[in-house]
């Protein structure tokens, strides 16, 4: 919990110089934000993070660490991945992982076209493309034991029926614990 205090005054701090979450969201930090990124480790097999050396969790288009600097976070002993191709982003991430001590999270700051493909055990992303447009991406970085978690929101339930049945055979859609309107698409 201090780590997770220290990130959100660390946010709130950044967020005066760039706008990295809604000033209407800042009230609402912990609920919407945090609470709302932590709630994706339901949706991982514990077994995930009992090897000695997992595959790491791969969170595309991170930005101001949602979720992935809440997941590195809440387990600093496992491999983190953040995607972000934003500069100014960027800094603030690594300053946050530096002054977490995230030692296993790394940033790599760049677009995800351009990042050196690596097996994931976990692939996230909030609000970084449609689905479709997601999976395309993000399928170098997957293998066969990679789980996706796609907090989507509203659209969630909607935007999987209408995928060509293939790709909804692979996922299903968990009800969001923080906003009982979203959903989260979750592969099988």
């Amino acid at each position: 919990m201090a780590r997770l205090d220290r990130f959100a005054r660390l946010l709130l701090e950044e967020n005066k110089r760039q706008n990295l979450i809604s000033k209407a969201s800042e009230g609402e930090l912990w609920l919407r934000h945090i609470a709302d990124s932590a709630q994706l480790m339901e949706h991982v097999p514990r077994e995930t993070f009992e090897h000695t050396t997992p595959d790491p969790w791969l969170d595309l288009g991170t930005g101001a660490g949602f979720p992935g600097l809440v997941i590195a976070s809440l387990r600093p002993n496992s491999p983190v991945a953040l995607v972000e191709s934003r500069a100014r982003r960027v800094e603030f991430l690594e300053r946050c992982v530096s002054e977490l001590g995230l030692a296993r999270c790394q940033v790599l700051g760049d677009r995800l076209e351009r990042i050196e493909p690596f097996p994931a055990s976990v692939i996230s992303a909030r609000a970084f493309a449609p689905l479709e447009k997601l999976l395309r991406l993000s399928a170098r970085f997957s293998t066969r034991a990679t789980r996706y978690i796609l907090p989507k929101g509203r659209s969630a339930a909607h935007e999987l029926i209408s995928q060509k049945k293939s790709i909804r055979m692979m996922f299903h859609v968990e009800q969001s614990l923080t906003d009982c309107d979203a959903g989260i698409i979750v592969s099988r």
